[in-house]
């Protein structure tokens, strides 16, 4: 059996896995992002997770596959994470290709979100649909008709840019208002302190100490997650809107605080879906592991669309007798 290597890279942890041709996980290692740290050592950091991984496989790889955070430069895979100061347009996908030796390919963490939630069978029957990662960063992929999405520079699925309070918090995007200056996890622990929000003597403030305060009552911290699901929920509906989806799969860090998060999600999605075709949307949690056997699948027909050709022809200059594709 030949198996796949893969990376995801968030901005809280970095995992990395071997994932078969079955789309089962072989096996797996995580280490927390050292999200602080220069270029550098974030690099060493993800060659250390990855070989955590291979080490105790016991079958062979013959590919590498990348989801990170965006934006990036796609298809050639320099990255510039909202969530990872010290990576800014880092040649991430070359570096990672020359340590390992294997045909690498790097796309956005909630393309590959949303991709590996189609290949397990989860969105499969509805052809339109999206992933979207609530983090430490907000992102989403799109799948519509049953081809992905990629946009112009590989960029589409930024929904953590829809504006969604036009008078909100300054976003590190130079915007204002954005869902993800909203809804991301540091986001919430920040509107909760200024509210007035503590947490235990012996606890820091983060998102896993808030949802506990959150649990155990404390108002402040319920109403933070409230009004960052409810920010969720109004930039989902327009988004189905939009686009006419059929399915929506949450991940990130909101899979861990679905009971605080999901109910006002709903209702605020339920509150702004006024159409009968946005109302038929189904909203989800996604697979815990979508995101790594999305990664794996990048070297899968149709996950990897043949427009990469044209746009490696163009940024290179090189002509290998690649024809423009009838969009």
């Amino acid at each position: 059996m030949t198996a796949r290597l893969v990376l995801d890279v968030g901005g809280t942890k970095m995992a990395a896995a071997v994932v078969a041709e079955d789309h089962s996980i072989v096996d797996r290692a995580v280490l927390r992002t050292p999200v602080a740290a220069d270029a550098e050592t974030l690099y060493d950091a993800a060659v250390f997770v990855l070989h955590a991984a291979l080490a105790v496989a016991a079958v062979p790889v013959d590919a590498l596959g990348v989801g990170c955070g965006g934006p990036m430069r796609w298809p050639s895979g320099e990255v510039s994470p909202l969530n990872i100061p010290g990576w800014r347009d880092f040649p991430l996908r070359d570096r990672l290709a020359e340590e390992f030796g294997l045909p690498t390919r790097l796309s956005n963490d909630a393309v590959c979100l949303t991709v590996g939630e189609y290949v397990l069978g989860n969105s499969r029957s509805v052809g339109n649909c999206m992933g979207m990662l609530v983090s430490t960063g907000v992102g989403a992929g799109l799948i519509i008709d049953g081809r992905l999405v990629m946009g112009a520079s590989g960029n589409a699925g930024h929904i953590g840019h829809v504006v969604v309070e036009p008078d909100g918090p300054e976003c590190r995007c130079g915007g204002r208002g954005c869902l993800e200056a909203v809804a991301r996890g540091p986001a919430l622990v920040q509107w909760a302190v200024a509210q007035g929000w503590r947490p235990p003597a012996d606890g820091e403030a983060d998102a896993v100490r808030l949802a506990e305060s959150a649990r155990a009552g404390d108002a402040v911290a319920t109403a933070a997650f409230r009004r960052c699901g409810e920010a969720v929920g109004t930039a989902l509906a327009g988004a189905v809107a939009l686009l006419d989806l059929r399915t929506v799969a949450l991940g990130g860090g909101v899979s861990r605080a679905a009971d605080l998060l999901m109910p006002a999600v709903y209702d605020a999605f339920e509150r702004h879906a006024g159409l009968e075709f946005v109302r038929r949307c189904r909203v989800v949690l996604a697979s815990p592991d979508a995101g790594l056997v999305g990664a794996a699948a990048l070297f899968d027909d149709p996950w990897w669309p043949a427009v990469t050709d044209l746009l490696e022809q163009r940024s290179t200059g090189a002509d290998h007798g690649v024809r423009t594709p009838l969009l």
